[in-house]
């Protein structure tokens, strides 16, 4: 099945886990770089509800939201298979990637953003939703088994990402004597070639990040 388009930005591993997916099915696709700061008319046509990437676009039909993304990948090509068979294990990978985006997502980046008093808090409230994952993952090579699957690719921005914004965030998050096995999967995951070579370079998501965070600061101390 051809005509596949990918509307994204490479900063984004909301976006690069769609990436992952499409290359583990074999599916080729054109990547469509989006400037988020100057959004094109082409986003605005495939998503003009949320007008945020990533977009994929199969035949001219946009599928938009990386959760639901990954899921139509996974139905329309069936080689290797994202989600579990079984439909226990299916509900529970995708209990565990709202819990992912919901409260890990936002908790890293609230403790990255946050300055003051507040952020001793915030990286509490950091580490104890990574904890969880933490429990997840011990005793096997990857989310899904011994193979990537479904929840290791919505997870799979924390080998690299999470370091970045612990750096610009200035603070330490993934101690290696509190999540060992959370970054022995980081380390499996990071180092798989198809996962590799859709990885930005460290020191573009530094600056794409210091941006953003510089960005909101500024617009905090505007606010009266």
């Amino acid at each position: 099945m051809g005509g596949v388009k990918l509307v994204a930005t490479t900063q984004s591993f909301f976006c690069t886990r769609v990436q992952w997916a499409l290359k583990l099915k074999g599916v080729e696709y054109e990547f469509i770089e989006e400037d988020l700061r100057n959004k094109s008319p082409i986003l605005l046509k495939y998503n003009p509800i949320y007008k945020k990437v990533p977009v994929l676009v199969h035949h001219d039909t946009p599928i938009a939201e990386s959760l639901v993304i990954l899921e139509y990948i996974d139905e329309t090509w069936k080689e290797n298979p994202l989600l579990p068979q079984d439909p226990c294990d299916r509900a529970a990978a995708r209990f565990w990637a709202k819990f992912a985006d919901e409260k890990v997502v936002f908790g890293v980046w609230t403790a990255c953003t946050t300055e003051g008093e507040g952020k001793e808090k915030a990286i509490e409230a950091a580490l104890e939703s990574l904890a969880h994952l933490e429990k997840q993952i011990e005793g096997k090579k990857f989310f899904g088994g011994e193979q990537i699957g479904y929840l290791d690719l919505v997870l799979g921005w924390i080998p690299h990402w999470l370091n970045t914004m612990e750096e610009v965030g200035g603070m330490k998050l993934l101690e290696a004597e509190k999540f060992p096995c959370l970054l022995e999967w980081g380390q499996n995951f990071i180092h798989t070639p198809l996962i590799k070579e859709c990885i930005p370079p460290r020191e573009k998501l530094i600056e794409y990040l210091t941006a953003s965070l510089s960005y909101l600061r500024s617009l905090a101390a505007k606010k009266p």
